[in-house]
Parts: C-alpha cells; structure tokens; sequence
C-alpha cells in the first residue's frame, strides 16, 4: 500500500514529500490511519545524521495516535475504530529476560519506529510522520483519554513514558523531593507527572522568563539555576533530580542538591559527552548518577491510562506537514511550548 509521507533522502536535505510502502497487516498486525505525530528531539538528530546510522530515506516519528482501519484474522485485543497509539518500539526479540520482564525497550533486538531493520521496503522501519502505519498487535497501546485530546496525547507516547518510568521506578510520590531539570518537551511532562504522583516538585531553568511558566505546569517551587543563592538554598534536599537537558552541562552544580542516597536520573540525549563531574560530589553523599530510556509496552500502557485519569496532556502546538523543516529550526532555538504535533490530514494535500 502506497501512502503519503514527509522524509528526507540525506542530512543536508530538507524534509518533503514522499510515497512510503506499507504492508498488508498480517494475522497479528494493526493497521492505524495516523491522525497526528508528536515531533521528538530524537527525529531531529536522527534525519540530520547527528547519531550514527541513519537509513535514508528517514521517516521519522515515533508519537503517533489514529484510529485501527484494519485488524489481522488473529488480533483479538484491538478492533476497527479503537483509538490506539504507537511509541517508540514496533517489535523486539520476544524472549530475553529484558522482554520477560515487559522491559522491551533495554532489548538488544529491540525494533524502533523509524530507522532499524525490517523485512518491509526499503529495508528500514519508517516512522509517524505518515499518513498510516502498520504494528503488530503486541505494540500498540490504547488511548484512553478524550477523542477531543488525541493530538495532546501524541507526544505522550515518548516524552510522557520518557519522564514516568524513572519517576516511577524511583518512587516519586508523597514525602519526596523532586527536581525537573528544563522546561521543554521533556520537561514539561516531568512536571506534570512528578506533581500528579504527589511528590513536591521543583523546576530548574535558566531562564526567569520560565518561572511562572513551570508553577502553572504543577511545580511547587522554581529556581534559576544561574542564581547561586537559589541553588545553594536547596543544598542536600532532592531525593531525585530529573534531568531532560538534551545539551551538555555541568552535572555537579545538581549533584551537590541531592541528599545521601539520592539519585540524579538522565533522560536527555546529548550529541556531546557531558564534563566528567567531580567523583568526590557522588562518593561523599553516596549518591547516585542513572539514565532511564522510554519505557516498556506495559509500562507504557500504565503511564496513558494514569495520564488519562489525572487529566495530564502535552502542551501542544499544531502544524501542517509542509511546516515541519522551520519547526525543526524552531525547536532548535526553544522556540516551542511544549511541543509540536503534526496534524497527518495534511499530508493528503
């Protein structure tokens, strides 16, 4: 099947127009007419060849929500009509203890969206940024919020689960301190979600123009990370630091903030290495520097039905396909609050 799709042929090249081939679903397979993509950081690195091993033609997009159009003889957990949506995994190996443990997305066979290996033309998974997609059962989530909502739901499927698995997995709730590094696509979400499991969050900005901005997401406090004072008065104080800066930066000025035994977890994904920081700020306080990535199909699950019951969606800014190329340059220079999301009806025309 012939649909119509936005990719770009090298890194140097601007994305436009193109015909992607879908298969024909399968037994298990489900056939999604995409409604709308969410625009990830990560397709912006990946398109432009900033991380290792692009696969042109690069369809990005792994944000992805739509209706089922089609189900295989043997789904039985989807139907046509349902709201559904796509996250960053499409497959994985199905039997290592990663997968066992419903951790899919630590699976060294794990299969993105856009951009690995698959049997379907041209070789390599083409992702949301696309008028239909086609999943195997086993990797489709449900959407359980509002229809009205879909769009704000999109970028859940990587920035929400994105910022829920540490903050789940780390126990934010009531009694805890925790801090949200960056209030962006990441970041805002951190907030919402941190705030909604009841813990006492504190937004870190550079910006004071932000300040007001974060309280309105949830925060409880926000500090300006260029004031010393405002830094130094929460001193020994976080059980957990959140931090969603996708730019290398002084990780000590952050460490110094948590308590013994309090744990700093990295889920921005920089070009450049950080600076090494002082093994004296981790070994003094015993405390803990972590990364978490996205999250698995059930935890993913987990997170759009907490999401739903708490009224939390993205902060979203709507575009046509045709805009994609100046949103790219826009949301180099933060120029978006807190998302941007495209519209997939207007890859029709």
């Amino acid at each position: 099947m012939l649909v119509k799709a936005y990719g770009a042929h090298a890194a140097d090249k601007p994305l436009e127009p193109i015909g992607i081939t879908r298969r024909a679903p399968g037994p298990h397979d489900v056939q999604i007419e995409i409604a709308y993509c969410g625009i990830c950081h990560s397709d912006l690195h990946q398109v432009r060849a900033e991380w290792e091993g692009t696969l042109w033609p690069c369809v990005p997009g792994h944000e992805i929500v739509g209706r089922v159009s089609a189900v295989g003889a043997h789904v039985g957990a989807f139907r046509e009509g349902d709201l559904v949506g796509v996250g960053c995994i499409v497959d994985s190996c199905r039997h290592c203890a990663d997968c066992g443990d419903g951790l899919e997305n630590y699976c060294d066979g794990m299969i993105g969206t856009y951009n690995f290996p698959t049997p379907d033309a041209p070789g390599h998974t083409l992702g949301g940024y696309s008028q239909r997609i086609v999943v195997d059962e086993r990797y489709v989530l449900r959407v359980t919020h509002p229809e009205a909502q879909l769009a704000a739901v999109a970028p859940l499927l990587c920035a929400g689960i994105t910022t829920y698995s540490p903050l789940r997995h780390w126990g934010a709730g009531p009694g805890k301190k925790v801090g949200v590094v960056g209030i962006g696509g990441l970041g805002h979400m951190g907030i919402k979600i941190a705030h909604a499991m009841g813990a006492h969050v504190v937004a870190f900005t550079t910006s004071e123009s932000k300040r007001e901005a974060a309280k309105t997401l949830g925060a409880d406090e926000a500090v300006v990370s260029r004031n010393p004072e405002e830094m130094a008065a929460h001193a020994k104080s976080f059980d957990l630091i959140l931090n969603t800066v996708a730019a290398p930066h002084d990780l000590d000025a952050l460490l110094v903030l948590l308590k013994r035994d309090g744990t700093m977890v990295l889920v921005g994904a920089p070009a450049s290495p950080h600076p090494s920081p002082n093994v004296f700020n981790l070994i003094t306080k015993r405390r803990s520097i972590a990364g978490s990535m996205i999250g698995g199909i059930a935890e993913t699950q987990e997170m759009l039905d907490f999401c739903a019951a708490h009224g939390i969606t993205s902060d979203i800014e709507m575009i046509r396909a045709d805009e994609i190329n100046e949103a790219y340059e826009r949301m180099l220079k933060g120029d978006v609050k807190y998302r941007f999301v495209i519209d997939s009806a207007s890859l029709a025309g």
